[in-house]
Order: structure tokens, then C-alpha cells, then sequence
């Protein structure tokens, strides 16, 4: 059988190489001197280079200031093993969101969550579409919270347990939406306003949001925050989703526009996982119907599985 590299060696290594004597290491690693030399041959025999110069100074050849690094990067990916290994005995969740999604749905989700699993370890990754799809494709997540039908042909089995339409309004400032009256035409609206907002929250545009990029002087692509500033200060205006900019409109500073010949716009988001059999676990399924639960706040529920008939209806 061919010799085989374990961490013991590794672990020794590196302690002698910080001591720089092998009698030190022996009394930090609590075994004897003839164990620490021994692990040394042994691990230099199956490297085939010598790692230390031996004598009254120890020092570390050219090859064991070479293997140093990848001697430390092995020892920290064990120790990061190990803790993960101790935070599934205690209990682990994670969950992928759109950007947007994570305030209005998860926040107030988790917090209820971790009073009821105060020691469970919660892993909250954002990002855009793809990014959640990938997460998922690539089990770094149990659960995703995205735009749906989702049309990423390299994960195709995902199980919505929720499906979620939320308003999209259109918003401007208070003072233009004034001026602006209560039935404005888009004409209107890109006369006053002529930069049109665009957000990237969507896997195919709707005609709404198409036929007015066609028709808007100059368009331009933001993330949330930076879009929203704009609106706030009346300098663009564009599509948001609900839940983006629910306390600017609940602290004045955006209202809601309804141009009379422009069809109102939408967002269908799921909550979906891999396998409903991840559902067995009873504190991923909690964690789950509490976002359903802040779900039911923010658009209408389409379907799920997660909440009795009537507390979806509710929405």
C-alpha cells in the first residue's frame, strides 16, 4: 500500500516550522520527540524532498518553504470541514434571494425563525437571477427565492413551493405626480420625465416595459438603490417593484403614476427548492412558511403548499 499523507504530519510540520526546533513542537503538540521525528521521515520519504536542515539550528529547506503554504491551506480547509461538520450537528439552513426580496420577505422571516431555533446556523446568500439559479444548480443553497417560470435551461427541476405576483407600479415624485394629474398619457409623463429607469429584475421584459424604452429619450439601467435616488429626486422615472419602494411611498417621498395607456405590470417570484423531500426537515419547512407568511404582505399568492387555503386567499 502506498504511504499516505495525514493531517498529524502536516499539523507537525507547520508547528516546527514556526518553533524551528522539534523538541519545542513535541511539548506544543503534547508527543514525545521520537513521534515528531518520526512523522517527518515518513512525510519527507512520500514528498521525496528533505524540509528541514537538520543540525544545532533547524531551518526549512528551499522545498519546505515551498510546501509551507499548501502545508497551512490544507490545515485550514480540515479545520473549516470541521466546523461545518459542528454546525450540521447543530443545525444549518440556506437560502438564496433576489437582491430585492431579501428586506421585504427573509428579514423579518429569520428573525421569528431564530426565536424559535436560537442555535441553528441561517445562511443568507442574494443575487440576481442567474446567480440564485446557479446557487441551486449547484446545491450551495436548500432554498431560492426567484423570478418564475424560471427560465435557466441548466436547472430545470426546481419545485415551486410558492408562487408570488407583486405589483410592479410605476413612481415619481409627489410634486410631479401633481403635475402630472390623476389620468396622465406616457407622453406626458417622458415629456416631463424623459429618463426611464431600468432595473434589472426581470428574465423577459414585459411589452409594457419594452414599448417604453422605445419610446423614452434616454434609458438607464440601475440597480435598486441608485434607482430609486433618482426617482426620489424626480430625475428619472421607471417601473419598481412593490416591495422596493413601499416606505417611500408610505413616507411620501414616491407615489404611484397610472398613465391610462399603459397596461399595469407584474412580477411572478416562486419560492422553490431541488427536491420537496428537503421539506422533511422540519426547520427548513419553518423557515419556509414563515417567508410565506411575509409573502402574503407583499403581492398576491398565486399557489402554495405552504399555507392553509384560507391564509392564502387572504392575499
Amino acid at each position: 500500500m502506498s504511504p499516505i499523507m495525514d493531517l498529524d504530519q502536516i499539523r507537525t510540520f507547520d508547528r516546527i516550522a514556526q518553533d524551528l526546533s522539534f523538541t519545542k513542537a513535541a511539548a506544543r503538540l503534547n508527543v514525545t520527540q521520537a513521534t515528531v521525528s518520526m512523522r517527518m521521515r515518513a512525510l519527507e520519504d512520500l514528498l521525496g524532498v528533505p524540509l528541514f536542515h537538520r543540525g544545532r539550528n533547524i531551518a526549512l529547506t528551499d522545498q519546505g518553504m515551498t510546501f509551507l503554504p499548501y502545508a497551512r491551506r490544507i490545515l485550514q480547509a480540515a479545520q473549516e470541514a470541521k466546523e461545518a461538520l459542528r454546525r450540521v450537528e447543530r443545525g444549518r439552513v440556506s437560502i438564496g434571494s433576489l437582491r430585492s426580496l431579501v428586506s421585504p420577505l427573509v428579514t423579518e422571516s429569520l428573525l421569528r425563525f431564530q426565536q424559535k431555533y436560537p442555535s441553528v446556523d441561517v445562511v443568507i446568500h442574494e443575487g440576481r437571477q442567474s446567480q440564485i439559479a446557479a446557487m441551486l444548480r449547484e446545491r450551495d443553497i436548500e432554498l431560492g427565492i426567484l423570478c418564475w417560470p424560471n427560465l435557466d435551461p441548466l436547472v430545470t427541476d426546481l419545485v415551486p413551493l410558492l408562487v408570488l405576483r407583486e405589483r410592479v407600479p410605476m413612481v415619481t415624485t409627489p410634486q410631479i405626480a401633481a403635475e402630472l394629474g390623476l389620468e396622465p398619457r406616457i407622453e406626458d409623463v417622458l415629456r416631463r420625465v424623459p429618463r426611464l429607469i431600468s432595473i434589472n429584475w426581470w428574465q423577459v421584459y414585459p411589452d409594457a416595459a419594452l414599448a417604453l424604452f422605445r419610446r423614452a429619450a434616454v434609458s438607464v439601467e440601475l440597480p435598486t438603490g441608485p434607482a430609486r435616488r433618482i426617482a426620489i429626486r424626480g430625475e428619472g422615472i421607471g417601473f419598481f417593484v412593490h416591495s422596493a419602494v413601499a416606505d417611500d411611498i408610505a413616507a411620501g417621498r414616491l407615489t404611484e403614476i397610472t398613465p391610462v395607456d399603459v397596461d399595469p405590470v407584474h412580477r411572478d417570484i416562486a419560492m422553490v427548492v431541488r427536491n420537496a423531500a428537503v421539506l422533511d426537515r422540519e426547520m427548513l419547512r419553518d423557515f419556509a412558511t414563515e417567508i410565506a407568511e411575509e409573502c402574503r404582505k407583499n403581492g398576491t399568492i398565486l399557489e402554495t403548499t405552504l399555507l392553509p387555503p384560507t391564509a392564502a386567499n387572504a392575499a
